[in-house]
Parts: C-alpha cells; structure tokens; sequence
C-alpha cells in the first residue's frame, strides 16, 4: 500500500506546548500508513539556553531514527521580517514541490500563513492547521490584530480543517468570524499520561535541591518568563500571601528576557527570598510533583499544557479565566478560576488552597479524574489519524486523485 505523504510545518520548535505536540505527533503517527517529514523555523531567535538546545537536537535526532525526515527552515522567523518571510515562503513551496505531499498541516500563525500559501499555490490536496491558540488579544495592538484576523480569514478559505486545542478557542475564532463551524474540529493536546504516573517524584529530595524547608507551601508557575503569561501579577500577589503564611515558597519554572525585571519587582516588594527562580528545566514533572499549588495567570492561553500535566499529578489549580484554561479548569470542582491581570484575586484564591487543606485535595482528584484518558497523548494520535483518513477518504470519493 502506497504510503500518504505528511508535512508538518512550524514555525519554531522551542520547549513550550506547540512545539512538543508537534513533536509527539510527527513521532507517533503511524509509519505503516505514513511518510511524515518535519520543516521547522529558527529556534535559536529566542535565545534557548545550551540545555534546551541540547534537548531539541537529541529529539529531533530520536525523530529522524524513527524515519521523519526534518528540513530547518533558517528564514523561518516568528517576528515579521520582509526578506526572511519571503525567503521562508519560497523555502516552503520548493519543499513542498520536491515532496508532493498529499497533506501539509502548519502549526502556529507565522508558519500556518506562509505554509498554507505555499501549499495552495503548489496545490497540494488538503491543507490542515492548527493554531495552538490564537493571537487576537494580548498580544498586538487594535490595527495589528485586525489585520491578523482578516489574514486567518482569507487563509480559511484555502484551509480544509482548522483544529481546536478546546472549545474555547473554536469559539474565539468563531467570534472573529475566521471560518465558519463546519471548518473546526476539537482535538485535545495531549500528554504521556502512563509516563507521568510512572515518574518517581521524591519530594523531600526535590525540596532539598531548591532549598524549601520541608514545612513549606509551594506554589509553582511553569512558563516562559514574558508578558502573556501573566508572571508579574503572581509576584505582586505573593507580598499578600507570605503577609500571611511566611513559610510560602514561590517557584518559577521557565526563562525569559523578564527574568531580570521581575527579580527587582520581587525585590522591591520585599518577597524576593521566597521566589526561586529555577529556569528552563527538562524534569518539569519532578518539579510539578513539589507544588502544593500549580498557578497559570497568563492573560492568553490556548490551552495551557502544563495544566494537564498538573492535573494529572493530583495537583489543584489556580488559573486566568482565559482562553482554552476555561475549558479545563472547572472553577471550584478541579481548581479556582480569576479575572486576568488581578493580583488580589490570585492572592486570595491562593490563600484558600492553603488555609483548607480539605479543598486542596478535593480539587487535585478531581483534576486527575477529568484528565485520564480524555487528554492522553495516544487518544490525541488516533484522533488527528481519524481526521487525516477522512479527508483523503472525502477526496478520493470526489473523484479525484492523488499524484
């Protein structure tokens, strides 16, 4: 049986939600049925640590022995560039001619726009993309964001099928106007849900690492450290919250060019000795298993994969009521919901946790309930290969045919 050819396209594949579910599913699609290959922009434009670069090149080395063939893009940038974007676009179309895919699925804005142009021109059968999230709040300015939107509107005309991270974010494009309903499909990122399980989390040895006193509570936030995720509302919180309980360890899990900004917000504030700052880490899971409380205060977020993975680790949430978080964070049953930018509102969902220990257990096996095995990452393969087969299955029936 002749295999069907499969690219995917992103725009980078630094450590965050997007690029590891790209990952996973170009490495667990099945290899009888496809021939996957992988085009990925720049990663180094955001300045990954020599860790991080380390773990990318050894998973895209465990992708290309397991048979996905990957072509870097070095043009491919996520800021907005004339020359390089013109550069990366015709990159992507010879690519595109050389392979005659039967499929290209983008992943993230910059490479679904430049993508998905290419593989019309080139006229290749169906076009999938997956936004991870959007950006048509928080992110740019009012003029900036209405050219964005009515981009992603002419782009859906060329667009098979759009997929969903949640309902949320279907609904928000739909707000917009970007496609009509019938162009959505909701497919879940998912996690390795057996493996998590499987982890071996010792927390007295963990808290010994960071220095936590083993009393502690330990509110953790996993993310980079930029604007959208929300981080400085958690430090102004947390003056609040030591206030009242001084043995409040706060740890942040992520790098970013607002490390530096946020160390002298915490120092300002008097709380800088109860922050860790431990940057990129590739043991996140370990380090989830040491919070007593996992907090996500983004001001946008497709859905927020280290929720699942918190979820499923037992752990209680504190989150923005914002984008796809909305649809997994279910307020009083799995975790606490607050208005974005509300640093009072943090702190006093915050507080709750840790003043009823009661609570704090309910809402973490109820999270853990919610996520087995809706969010699994195999459950995620088999839906996205039950969307590939029906749209080879709905062209070939048009009478058309595959070159």
């Amino acid at each position: 049986m002749k295999k069907t050819r499969i690219i995917h396209i992103i725009t980078r594949l630094d450590k965050g939600g997007s690029a590891e579910t790209t990952l996973q599913v170009v490495s667990l699609l099945n290899r009888e049925r496809y021939e996957v290959f992988l085009a990925h922009g720049l990663s180094l434009e955001s300045n990954m640590g020599v860790m991080e670069q380390e773990v990318l090149a050894r998973d895209l080395s465990l992708a290309e022995k397991r048979g996905i063939r990957v072509f870097s893009i070095p043009s491919l940038l996520r800021r907005l560039s004339l020359k390089n974007d013109l550069l990366a676009f015709f990159s992507i179309y010879r690519l595109i001619k050389r392979i005659k895919p039967h499929i290209v699925h983008t992943h993230t804005s910059k490479a679904g726009v430049l993508g998905r142009l290419a593989a019309c021109l080139a006229r290749v059968p169906i076009i999938i993309h997956t936004p991870h999230g959007h950006v048509f709040h928080s992110y740019y300015g009012y003029i900036m964001t209405k050219i964005i939107v009515l981009v992603e509107r002419i782009l859906s005309l060329m667009t098979d099928k759009i997929t969903a991270l949640t309902d949320r974010e279907r609904d928000e494009h739909l707000e917009q106007g970007v496609a009509s309903i019938e162009k959505y499909v909701i497919i879940h990122s998912g996690v390795m849900l057996q493996q998590i399980m499987n982890t071996n989390i010792d927390v007295e040895t963990g808290k010994k690492e960071f220095d936590i006193p083993q009393n502690s509570n330990v509110i953790g936030v996993v993310g980079r450290l930029v604007p959208i995720k929300g981080h400085k509302y958690l430090v102004s919180a947390a003056k609040r919250i030591i206030k009242e309980f001084g043995n409040t360890v706060f740890v942040f899990v992520g790098d970013g060019y607002l490390e530096a900004r946020l160390q002298r917000q915490a120092e300002s504030l008097g709380v800088r000795k109860n922050i860790i700052f431990a940057g990129w880490r590739n043991d996140v899971i370990k380090i989830l298993g040491l919070f007593d409380v996992l907090v996500l205060p983004s001001l946008n977020e497709g859905m927020g994969k280290v929720l699942i993975e918190g979820m499923a680790l037992g752990k209680p949430i504190v989150a923005s009521s914002v984008g796809g978080i909305i649809d997994l964070v279910k307020n009083g049953d799995n975790g606490i919901l607050v208005p974005p930018r509300d640093s009072d509102a943090l702190a006093e969902a915050i507080l709750k946790l840790i003043r009823n220990k009661n609570l704090t257990q309910e809402l973490g096996k109820n999270g853990k309930s919610k996520v087995y095995p809706e969010y699994d990452t195999f459950v995620m393969i088999r839906q996205i290969e039950d969307l590939y087969e029906r749209l080879l299955s709905k062209f070939t029936s048009s009478g058309r045919q595959f070159t």
